[in-house]
């Protein structure tokens, strides 16, 4: 009996109702997410057992990625619930999730401490031990406690091994001061695993609130790739992303490698570059708002960003390191700060003919301004400024883009063509709907090549496959992503307190009927790739979305064929001719052998891990020797009006500088030019 059972009901009960308000959120988390999914998603699927294994093996998948953490035994006790999931969720009995958290931080805290007292054992690097190295896909969960201990010796071993050559790769200065060089670098990486564990431990605000959002997204990964749970701060991450403008600090932060995060870049005009006090390489001690602080050592930059993002830490104090040393506190406020990354230039390439080139890095929007003006006005304006110079034809570059706003791609694509159908909509219920350019003209007339990548995706492909369906543009390089789905964000409940869901909600397909979804648009002329085989394009997602095709539009106004087949040969011929790009498929085949294919097993020896690092290494050095040295023939300069405006600032000046360089130096920019004026000597201007 408590010596005073007052005060104990009093705490038993607290703690009560504590857990008792958590569960309870995150069970009207389920219900509200399975009834979003049900009412908005393109194709909710059936909650019933084969939801229930799917789901489960891929939240296991989340909460322990590597592999690194559960042992065999923890899987073995989850698998009970393999089968009932749906029950659970039909049922709303949210009581399964405590299991899983509890786990994780048992295996966690037993991983922390295997590691910390691995600081006392003499590690041996005699070849005692083999190092295997295989593909992600064959790692298996730990048998016991003992393979835990030798996988993080075997691991921190190696690691240490790695760090001596990669900072001195000359044997004979390591093998000299061997064991000095290990006593002073072992606890640092020690240390360095341990933060990993903590920022686990510290990911979402908790490891509880980490495992309950994981199987929200589970769930809405079961249904597709692209169907996310956003909390709020993560929302604002999302949006701000796609954003010409927002409400920030204007500072951007990274992780060192003594685990500081440290002030990465200030943005020109922003909150932190008008007060004057922070420099780049500052490290960032702590964060403190509405008496809410992040102490940031063993935090991830993931964490600070949402800490930083988070719309109620409007004014944060930031307590910094200086280079020097000394200690300041200083209190920031946000202002409406452009986002350097969203931003669009054009630029001018001559050689025989001007032609305009635009990189565009995402499709951006204004989604504060009424009438939505972001990438498409952008463009317009830098190919107002491009066309006073007299261009003769047009590179729009959409490598790396990611997507973004629809609408900003069917505004783009209507200044392209003079009017008519662009895309097809389908919803869930298996209606259509055609997206269409209503405005009569267009902007450019001229010739145009579009450059994508694998990393092309969604709006960019909806804008390369409209072009290339009215005979606008050569599309050049890569296959794309393979997305033609459409995500909307939406709240879970109308108070906005459970969180959202960002949803699939139609897929779009070309005006054809046709689709690109899993397949990408698959470019009219393929040059070498870097990233082929890398798996990264939607169709190697689980769960992606199917590709099909509905009824396309039969008549609409496409342009004459363009000469495609002469284009081909031409660049071919000048391809296979190009060391350069025989080198980019040289590293290409380097990687996928040493990463994505690597199966090998060596001794733990310094000698061996210095010959494998340095074998690759000058593999790499020799290949890669010719793409860093690359220089065109092409002249690259600022249109009139962007040159004047660049002057008078020095730091855009520099940026400025090295854009020209990185655009001069580009092959598959010089190709473009190449088959753009190769188009302009088949099809004169008129």
């Amino acid at each position: 009996m408590p010596k005073y059972p007052s005060i104990f009901c009093a705490i038993f009960f607290t703690v009560l109702c504590g857990y008792s308000q958590t569960e309870n959120l995150f069970c009207d988390q389920v219900k509200a997410l399975k009834n979003v999914i049900k009412l908005h998603h393109y194709q909710p699927k059936t909650v019933n057992d084969s939801l229930s294994t799917h789901v489960f093996d891929l939240f296991i998948e989340s909460l322990d990625e590597d592999r690194r953490l559960f042992s065999q035994s923890n899987i073995d006790t989850f698998e009970t619930d393999r089968y009932q999931l749906d029950d659970y969720l039909t049922n709303e009995n949210c009581e399964f999730i405590e299991k899983y958290a509890t786990a994780l931080s048992q295996r966690i805290e037993l991983s922390k401490t295997i590691i910390s007292n691995l600081q006392a054992e003499d590690f041996n690097y005699t070849g005692k031990d083999t190092l295997r190295f295989k593909p992600e896909s064959r790692f298996s969960y730990f048998k016991d406690d003992d393979a835990v201990k030798n996988y993080w010796s075997k691991r921190l071993r190696y690691d240490i091994l790695y760090t001596l050559v990669e900072n001195d790769s000359v044997l004979g200065h390591i093998e000299s001061d061997f064991i000095t060089l290990e006593k002073n670098l072992k606890p640092k990486l020690i240390q360095k695993e341990l933060c990993k564990l903590e920022e686990l431990q510290n990911k979402l605000g908790s490891l509880d609130q980490f495992v309950k959002e994981a199987f929200l997204n589970a769930l809405l990964h079961y249904h597709d790739p692209n169907s996310i749970y956003f909390n709020a701060t993560e929302k604002e991450i999302f949006e701000n992303a796609l954003s010409n403008n927002q409400f920030s600090f204007g500072i951007i932060t990274a992780k060192n490698d003594d685990g500081d995060i440290v002030i990465a870049h200030i943005a020109p005009g922003s909150a932190a570059y008008n007060d004057g006090n922070f420099e780049v390489n500052d490290v960032i001690k702590s964060l403190t708002a509405n008496s809410e602080t992040l102490e940031t050592y063993c935090v991830s930059n993931q964490d600070v960003l949402a800490f930083t993002s988070d719309q109620k830490h409007n004014t944060i104090a930031f307590k910094i390191k200086k280079t020097d040393g000394s200690l300041k506190t200083i209190e920031l406020t946000k202002t409406k700060t452009k986002i350097e990354e969203n931003t669009v230039s054009g630029f001018i390439i001559e050689n025989k003919a001007k032609v305009g080139y635009i990189s565009i890095p995402s499709f951006y929007s204004d989604f504060e301004s009424p009438n939505g003006l972001g990438l498409a006005n952008d463009v317009a304006k830098e190919l107002y400024k491009l066309q006073k110079e007299n261009i003769e034809g047009l590179i729009l570059d959409l490598r790396f883009n990611g997507g973004g706003s629809m609408k900003e791609a069917t505004d783009l694509s209507g200044m392209f063509i003079n009017r008519g159908p662009l895309s097809i909509l389908k919803y869930n219920s298996g209606e259509t709907f055609t997206v269409k350019d209503l405005n009569r003209g267009s902007l450019f007339n001229k010739p145009l090549i579009i450059l994508v990548n694998n990393y092309s995706a969604s709006a960019s492909e909806f804008f390369a496959a409209s072009m290339q369906d009215y005979n606008r543009a050569v599309v050049v390089g890569a296959a794309t992503h393979g997305k033609a789905s459409a995500q909307v964000i939406l709240p879970l409940d109308e108070n906005e307190t459970l969180g959202y869901s960002k949803i699939t909600v139609e897929k779009f397909y070309r005006v054809t009927g046709k689709s690109h979804q899993a397949e990408g648009v698959i470019p009219d002329i393929v040059l070498p790739n870097l990233y082929e085989g890398f798996r990264t394009q939607e169709q190697f997602s689980e769960f992606a979305l199917t590709n099909d095709t509905i009824s396309g539009i039969k008549k609409y106004p496409k342009l004459k064929k363009l000469p495609l087949e002469k284009l081909k040969k031409l660049s071919k011929s000048r391809v296979n001719n190009e060391s350069t790009f025989e080198s980019i498929k040289l590293l290409n085949k380097l990687i996928l052998k040493n990463y994505f294919e690597l199966d090998t097993s060596y001794l733990l020896t310094l000698n061996n891990v210095h010959s494998e690092m340095l074998n690759y290494r000058s593999q790499w050095n020799k290949i890669n020797k010719p793409i860093d040295s690359y220089n065109s023939n092409l002249m690259v300069k600022n249109s009139a009006y962007t040159k004047e405006v660049v002057s008078y600032d020095e730091d855009q000046k520099l940026i400025n500088q090295n854009t020209l360089k990185d655009i001069k130096n580009d092959i598959y920019i010089e190709e473009a030019y190449a088959i753009l004026q190769d188009l302009l000597n088949l099809i004169p201007l008129k």
